[in-house]
């Protein structure tokens, strides 16, 4: 009976381990987002990002092994009100949920997780790079076949269920959910919240949230890619939205 129980354990906890990270070869990449004006590629390094969006399972072991980040004791100043509202309790998400991409969680708290995994957030160019590969290309951007998938997600409603993490057909790196799934944050989401007026580069109120993309972003008929860089905008550090996950990563930068 013991041998069992032993063994029944030993499956749930593989049945919750993780998803894997997939290693992401570096390299010249054209962003639609450039760090300056008249700089069309930057350079990503080698790096690695988890294959799916982090569940709510996983996110709950975090919860309660960091109760610090429970819904019912968190500093407002890291996370808004709706953090986690959509969870049965303020430690456990539910069994209907725990398979599906946890959203309702702010950048503090999606740092927090993968810091607490030795890993962390990617920034937009790494997760631009991985996100640019279709089903059989790494760059898949010039395939209106594969835009036209992307922009067919965007024209569902918000309120449908979440499907599981893992729902979507791997890339061309092995990489799911990139799209069709939630958005995302990245580890440099604060670099975006700049105004669109040159005039107010200095202006210190972080209330603007005009994406860089208004001075400098390419590519302006790239809609799909616009409205993630137009979403990550509107959005600081503490807020948190039903449709807004993460993934972590590691390696340099």
């Amino acid at each position: 009976m013991r041998t069992r129980v032993a063994a029944l354990l030993v499956g749930a906890a593989l049945a919750a381990t993780p998803a894997f990270a997939v290693d992401v070869p570096g390299g010249r990449f054209r962003t639609v987002l450039p760090p300056a004006q008249g700089v069309k590629e930057v350079t990503v390094a080698p790096f690695s990002l988890d294959r799916t969006p982090v569940t709510n399972a996983e996110f709950a072991r975090f919860v309660r092994a960091q109760p610090q980040w429970r819904r019912d004791r968190v500093a407002r100043i890291f996370a808004d009100q709706g953090y986690l509202g959509h969870w049965a309790s303020a430690d456990a998400p539910g069994a209907a949920l725990a398979r599906r991409p946890v959203v309702q969680v702010s950048w503090f708290a999606a740092s927090a997780y993968c810091e607490s995994k030795g890993a962390r957030l990617p920034t937009w160019h790494e997760w631009e790079y991985a996100a640019a590969a279709s089903d059989t290309r790494r760059d898949g951007r010039d395939d209106p076949a594969w835009k036209q998938r992307i922009l067919a997600w965007y024209s569902r409603p918000a309120t449908d269920p979440l499907p599981e993490a893992g729902s979507t057909p791997a890339n061309a790196y092995g990489i799911q959910d990139l799209h069709g799934m939630v958005w995302e944050w990245v580890e440099d989401v604060a670099a975006m919240m700049i105004s669109g007026d040159n005039r107010e580069q200095g202006d210190p109120d972080m209330m603007k949230f005009c994406g860089s993309g208004a001075l400098t972003m390419e590519e302006k008929d790239n809609y799909a890619t616009l409205m993630r860089i137009a979403m990550l905008s509107s959005m600081q550090a503490n807020y948190t939205s039903a449709t807004m996950g993460f993934r972590c990563a590691g390696g340099r930068k």
